[in-house]
């Protein structure tokens, strides 16, 4: 199973960096730079709170590839 994300997307309509986002879920920006290179899938909190800040569903951000 594979966690695809649009997270780079969503940050750059709402023209957020990296590090504006990480600040306002409460993780390094490091992280933010996996989640968007696939390299780590979030936990499901982390995820609620990034679709939250964006306004929008976990699934409008995150996808499940089988």
């Amino acid at each position: 199973m594979i966690i695809h994300n649009r997270i780079k997307e969503y940050r750059a309509k709402h023209n957020m960096s990296q590090e504006e986002l990480a600040s306002l879920v409460g993780v390094r920006r490091e992280t933010i730079g996996n989640l968007e290179k696939g390299r780590y899938n979030p936990s499901l909190v982390l995820a609620w709170n990034i679709a939250k800040v964006f306004g929008v569903s976990i699934e409008e951000i995150f996808t499940i590839e089988e």
